[in-house]
């Protein structure tokens, strides 16, 4: 009786090393990002981009023969509820790689927690510049704020000829106060001269009493930092004072295609990509996105889509999936994504170009987007 009951001792010993040693059966991938809510819009997209990735990869054998297990957690665009969401990943699921959250505030929230914890968070959309300023665990797919304010203001002077330019901003909004501050400095170190700066704040409906001062300074072209929503509220009193002045604004403005009308014709934004763009890997991302969606994909779902692979990339060359040999195989990327050839620099920002479209109408008359021309770095 005693050696039988050594034995299954000794029996469950090598178990227990056996299970210690043997690799999970999925590689868990959290994402944070607002599914319901005012920038559920957004979210969907970038989810829908992540679930394509995921899909894609484990179709064709996984990650080093592990198959990927997504985790997606709604923050509804609140930060609190972000926190909430890294807090129950991590904890409860056991996740050690988070794409998320979406936007600049809500995924600042959790980077303090990722960084002690040693969890790599890959922030796909978020712009803001301090992002990165928690340390070496974090990352973001998308250009930021400075970057893509400077374009929008070389862009305005050099590609328009713009001599003039008014700014209305979200006064409110450090995404908005980014982009301003950025394309204030960019335009004006291109010759140009701001000769109306207007403010609003988060909610307001109303912008007559701002374009009117703007209407009255005659500008060239009228900087609009901010999202699709308020943007198409703007441009339609915009275009009813009588300004005729073209309108470039930023990322957020993606959405205006479903959701604006002709008077935002002859627009332009700075965004991650374009879905007309004749590079093979963005072709084949639009194709398999519209076959799977019956959606033309926008750049928050291409963002989220080459999150996922520049991840599945860095877990492939460090060859497990220990958190901090990923890491240090995703400061090492250096490769062509749908979103362009990316690589990173010591702040973990992405160094790519970024692409100008126009707002235009297709052959069937529908609001679409047209490649206009890419600034690099």
């Amino acid at each position: 009786m005693k050696m039988v009951k050594v034995m299954a001792a000794i029996s469950a010993a090598a178990l227990a090393l056996v299970g210690c040693n043997s690799k999970s059966s999925t590689i868990k991938i959290g994402s944070i990002g607002p599914l319901t809510g005012n920038y559920a819009v957004y979210g969907g997209d970038c989810k829908n981009g992540i679930e394509l990735a995921v899909n894609e990869i484990n179709a064709a054998g996984g990650i080093n023969g592990q198959q990927i297990e997504l985790i997606a957690e709604d923050d509804e665009g609140a930060a609190e509820k972000s926190v909430s969401a890294y807090k129950k990943l991590v904890t409860k699921d056991g996740v050690k790689f988070i794409i998320g959250s979406l936007t600049s505030g809500c995924a600042i929230a959790i980077t303090p927690l990722a960084q002690a914890q040693k969890i790599v968070q890959i922030a796909p959309a978020a712009t803001a510049p301090t992002l990165t300023d928690a340390g070496n665990y974090i990352f973001r797919t998308c250009y930021d704020d400075p970057f893509q304010g400077t374009v929008g203001g070389k862009f305005a002077a050099e590609t328009l000829g713009a001599k003039k330019a008014a700014i209305l901003y979200d006064i409110s909004n450090d995404y908005s106060v980014g982009l301003t501050d950025n394309f204030k400095a960019s335009f004006e170190a291109n010759g140009g001269s701001i000769v109306s700066l207007e403010t609003y704040s988060t909610g307001d409906k109303d912008f007559n009493a701002q374009l009117t001062k703007i209407k009255n300074a005659n500008p060239d072209v009228v900087y609009l930092p901010d999202y699709y929503s308020t943007v198409a509220l703007i441009v339609k009193q915009l275009r009813a004072q009588g300004i005729e002045a073209p309108i470039v604004g930023a990322d957020g403005w993606d959405g205006l295609t479903e959701n604006a009308g002709d008077e935002v014709l002859g627009g332009f934004y700075s965004n991650h990509y374009a879905a007309d763009s004749t590079e093979e890997k963005v072709q084949n991302f639009v194709k398999n996105y519209k076959e799977k969606y019956s959606l033309t994909p926008t750049a928050f779902a291409a963002l989220g889509y080459d999150s996922v692979y520049m991840l599945k990339d860095a877990i492939v060359k460090s060859g497990n999936s220990d958190s901090e040999a990923v890491r240090s195989a995703l400061e090492a990327t250096d490769g062509d994504y749908v979103t362009g050839h990316l690589t990173f620099n010591e702040k973990h920002n992405p160094v790519k170009g970024a692409v100008i479209v126009e707002l235009v109408k297709d052959a069937d008359g529908k609001l679409t987007t047209a490649y206009k021309t890419t600034v690099n770095p």
